[in-house]
Order: C-alpha cells, then sequence, then structure tokens
C-alpha cells in the first residue's frame, strides 16, 4: 500500500530578490492577518515592501538565503529511510510561504497516487498560525481539485517521548562543555500574540508542556530555567517574557546563557542570526559570563525516530478525508477543532 507523507514548513527565501515576495506570501496568510483579502492583500504588499530592506541584511548574514529547504528535504530523507523499512512510503516537503508550495507538491503526490496521505507539520506545537494554516492550505487544494484520498492528520506532538528525549539528548551534549554552572537555561520559542492565545490557541501552553516534560527528564541535573518568546513584529502585545529582556536580565546578573531553541526543528534565520549573532551580541554587551546554544534538532536520532513513530501510528480520530490524530497525553487538544 503506497503511502505519501507531506512534511510542512514555513519555507524561507532561495536568494535576495525572493526576500519581498517570502515576506508578502507571509503576511497575505488569513491565518497571520485576519481580516477580508480586500484589506489584507494591500497590508501584505506594504508590510513586505517596508521589512525587505531589514530583512534582506539578515539574509546576508547566512549566504544570502535561508537553508530552511534544504535541511528539511534531509529531513525528509531520513524520514523515508525509516519508514522504508516499515512499508511503501514517500517524503514530501510542502512549504506555506516559498517554493515548493502545496499546489505544487499536490501534482506530485497525484502523480504518485498513494492509497493513503499522512499530513506531517515540522511544528511540534500547534497554531493556528503555523500547522493550522498549512493543513487548511492543503485542505483547499484537495476540496478545490477534488482530490480524494484517505489522509491522516499529525496535529501535533509537543510531549512526544522521542521528539523530548532529542532535546534531552543536545541540551546534555551542550551543557558537557560548560565548567562553569552559573547559567541560566532560556527555552526560547517564536513569540505570537497575545490576542490569539486568547482566543484559544494552544501553542503557549504546547510549549509549557515540551518544557516540562524535557525538565523531567534532566531533573537530576538540577538547571535554573526560564520559557521566553522571540521575533516579536508589530506594536500589538505579544506572549512573554521576550527572549531579548531575559538575556540582559541575566547578563546583568553576570550568568551565563545556554539558549534552548525549543520550537524550531531547523536552523534558519531566527536560530543562525537572532540567535547565534544578535542575542549574542545583546548577551556580551551585557556583561554575560558565556553565552551558548543547543542547535535545532535536524536529523538527530530521536527526532526522526519519533516522527517515524507518529506516522506509523494508527488514527486516532476522524472520518475518511480528514482524520486528525492528536497524541497529546495530557488534556483533549484545542487543536482537534481544525
Amino acid at each position: 500500500m503506497k503511502k505519501a507523507v507531506i512534511l510542512f514548513n514555513l519555507g524561507g527565501p532561495d536568494k535576495l530578490e525572493s526576500v519581498e515576495p517570502f515576506l508578502f506570501n507571509l503576511f497575505n496568510d488569513p491565518a497571520i492577518i485576519g481580516i477580508p483579502s480586500i484589506f489584507r492583500y494591500p497590508l501584505a504588499k506594504f508590510i513586505s515592501k517596508k521589512r525587505a530592506p531589514i530583512a534582506k541584511n539578515i539574509y546576508k548574514e547566512i549566504g544570502n538565503k535561508s537553508p530552511i529547504l534544504e535541511l528539511t528535504q534531509d529531513q525528509a530523507k531520513s524520514l523515508e529511510n525509516n519508514l522504508s523499512k516499515k512499508g511503501d512510503y514517500k517524503c514530501f516537503v510542502a512549504m506555506r510561504c516559498w517554493h515548493p508550495r502545496a499546489s505544487d507538491v499536490i501534482k506530485k503526490v497525484r502523480e504518485y497516487n498513494p492509497e493513503e496521505i499522512i499530513l506531517l507539520p515540522l511544528y511540534p506545537q500547534f497554531s493556528a498560525s503555523t500547522s493550522g494554516s498549512s493543513i487548511n492550505e492543503w485542505k483547499d487544494l484537495c476540496k478545490k481539485e477534488n482530490y480524494k484520498v484517505k489522509t491522516k492528520t499529525i496535529c501535533c506532538y509537543p510531549t512526544e517521548s522521542n521528539f523530548i528525549a532529542s532535546h534531552v539528548s543536545l541540551i546534555k551534549k551542550t551543557l558537557q562543555n560548560i565548567e562553569n554552572n552559573n547559567f541560566k537555561l532560556i527555552f526560547s520559542a517564536h513569540g505570537l500574540p497575545e490576542s490569539k492565545i486568547k482566543k484559544g490557541d494552544p501553542y503557549q501552553w504546547h510549549v509549557e508542556e515540551t518544557v516540562k516534560e524535557i525538565m523531567s527528564k534532566l531533573k537530576t541535573e538540577n538547571l535554573d530555567y526560564v520559557i521566553s518568546y522571540q521575533s516579536r513584529v508589530g506594536p500589538m502585545k505579544w506572549i512573554g517574557p521576550s527572549t531579548d529582556s531575559e538575556i540582559i536580565k541575566y547578563s546583568k546578573e553576570k550568568k551565563g546563557i545556554v539558549i534552548v531553541p525549543v520550537a524550531f526543528v531547523s536552523e534558519h534565520s531566527e536560530t543562525l542570526v537572532e540567535l547565534d549573532i544578535k542575542y549574542k551580541k545583546l548577551a556580551e554587551k551585557n556583561s554575560c559570563i558565556f553565552y551558548k546554544r543547543t542547535p535545532a534538532l535536524g536529523i538527530e536520532e530521536n527526532f526522526i525516530k519519533g516522527l517515524t513513530k507518529l506516522v506509523l501510528q494508527p488514527e486516532i480520530r476522524g472520518n475518511f478525508v480528514s482524520s486528525i490524530m492528536c497524541p497529546n497525553k495530557y488534556v483533549k487538544c484545542p487543536c482537534l477543532k481544525l
């Protein structure tokens, strides 16, 4: 039985000329700016044009492009290798805001002609603006093209045991090279406007559950930690505390800082530039005694093992074309309302 696995990610510009259209696609997403398209389109044009010069300078720091496509393709290849031991699986990468777009990927999937499709967002913690947006786009395309195949959707995996083990392993490896125990462990996740959380988005709760599980496996280390949020844009109130304010706070207390990108599974501008360059300079400016970062999960063995397990597990709920799998073991996940 042929099965197609669709790995969803945000994507990133493949050259400097792609930065502005990438930003336009991002801000023109109704899951990001929830206003009628007649107003959203010109607003997205305005924001993307205004932000493009700043974003271009960011990408110039990492070779004039985002590495996220190649890294996601590596993850797809590793996952496919694991799955090939269990059956006839083929993995496809679909990006929300740049190529390969879902509209192109769906054509390749139809050519492959699978009997089942598994939708797998590379966002461990669910948000309507990330996983939800990609899943809904795929479903809308299937409906538009009258493409009906048995489809299983994995909404999230914030506490999946192998995903947690992957973070624990990388944290322990980073800590092995640290002799001074006077440091703060900062779990940094991408921020979200507070208004979205108040409307019921489970993202912040998922991040907290992820960190809770990681720390339960690190309890013997007696670590001092905090959760913070990065990449704020615009004037609205975002969830906090902000990563930069936490870095300033603990640097001034003459502590070392160990950053864990807890919601990013691939290296990209927000890890390679924001965390590694911008925030490192901020820490040093405020007298931080040392600054370290654990790598993003990438193709770490436990992480790929966890994705494999998610794809192979039987579905939990749903119907023929829109089943949702929520492996969250705590309570019924709000993302089941998708």
